[in-house]
């Protein structure tokens, strides 16, 4: 049986990579490390935590005695990091918050693999691995940069962060780049295009949007709404991690892109439109609704869900224009494509924060709220 250590998987991402992975792996074991911090939520993977196939740690990457502890206990083959902050306009308001989880954190887990899959000296004076382990990387294509109109991140894109949070990860996958060099540790990188699908913290664009629609609020949109994203539903990416984990070469780095560029203002109108798709087609969602205005056909009316809700507030500091990712490596490679076109995944998304309403109030406690009117109340 092998075992994996996957870090922050109380988060959006992490915690649909562990539901996909023990949905298609009936013979591995999974150990959770999470800190469960405020985008943590342990009743993400409740129903996955059954002690057995998966387990469920609390606690800081950055603890070199637990990490250690853990490596001693489980014997891992695999260590998928997701455990990051990741939010730019944290990063802006606390940047050293990020350079302790990310940098420092991430530096942690390297040693405590390293010490415990080292098992010898090689001819060559390099450190002889463990057969079989990796240690893979979650990133972000933020390290990149910013493109102008035209062009793509490659592979080979030279890294150029303009936040504290692409900073953090862009520092962080050197690291984990020297390890491979220096030690020759068998590590692999992902970088991902903006992620969206079920779980996602409402601190994000998609989610945040279809929270405040359904409670009657204005829709923040940064700037005039003309930066660019490309969208990767949640689960393809999680299929990439796993084809790379298991069959990308050791030592390099795949791009993992979505082929669905949107302004954020689209994304926003699409959001709208979709949500009224949804409640015209069943109107029982109507029930959602915290504003509730009658209609003359007597029904909960959604006639204001509309444009008219959007607000343009002032822009975040160093907002990249745009990000657009090229995947073709890991398409060549290991014959990865992404298979949710953006008009069939936001239905999807939105229809299962439509029916998980729940998730939602428990996520969102107090500390969300002090944080959603820092950040957009005076804007």
């Amino acid at each position: 049986m092998k075992t994996y250590l996957v870090t922050g998987a109380a988060g959006f991402i992490g915690a649909n990579f562990v539901k996909y992975m023990l949905a298609k792996y009936p013979e591995i074991k999974i150990v959770v490390l999470d800190l469960l911090t405020y985008a943590g939520n342990l009743g993400t993977i409740a129903e996955d935590i059954d002690g057995d196939r998966c387990e469920f740690v609390k606690g800081d990457i950055c603890d070199r005695a637990l990490t250690d502890e853990l490596f001693a206990k489980y014997q891992f083959d695999y260590v998928v990091n997701f455990a990051a902050e990741s939010h730019v306009d944290r990063s802006i308001e606390n940047p050293q918050l990020f350079l302790v989880t990310n940098i420092l954190g991430t530096q942690n887990l390297l040693d405590s693999a390293r010490k415990a899959w080292v098992t010898g000296k090689a001819e060559t004076g390099y450190p002889r691995w463990r057969e079989g382990v990796r240690f893979h990387q979650v990133s972000t294509d933020e390290v990149y940069g910013s493109l102008g109109a035209e062009g793509y991140f490659h592979e080979t894109t030279p890294l150029d962060p303009r936040s504290p949070y692409s900073a953090s990860k862009t520092s962080a996958d050197l690291f984990v780049q020297a390890y491979s060099e220096t030690y020759k540790m068998p590590v692999s990188i992902t970088r991902c295009s903006n992620n969206y699908g079920p779980y996602h913290f409402p601190e994000k664009l998609i989610p945040l949007i279809i929270k405040n629609i359904l409670e009657g609020k204005s829709l923040p949109v940064y700037g005039d709404g003309t930066n660019v994203r490309d969208w990767l539903y949640v689960e393809d990416h999680c299929k990439a991690i796993d084809m790379v984990i298991h069959k990308g070469r050791a030592g390099e780095v795949y791009n993992v892109g979505g082929h669905n560029e949107k302004q954020n203002i689209e994304i926003v109108k699409l959001t709208i439109g979709t949500i009224r798709n949804l409640m015209t087609e069943q109107p029982e969602y109507r029930q959602i609704l915290k504003k509730k205005e009658i209609g003359a056909d007597g029904q909960i009316s959604i006639d204001w869900i509309n444009e008219s809700l959007i607000t343009f507030v002032k822009d975040r500091l160093g907002h990249d224009q745009r990000y657009a990712i090229d995947p073709t490596k890991i398409t060549n490679e290991l014959g990865w494509t992404p298979e949710t076109s953006f008009e069939v995944g936001i239905v999807k998304t939105i229809r299962w924060y439509l029916d998980n309403q729940k998730w939602v109030e428990d996520i969102t406690g107090g500390d969300y709220m002090k944080y959603y009117e820092e950040m957009y109340g005076n804007r």
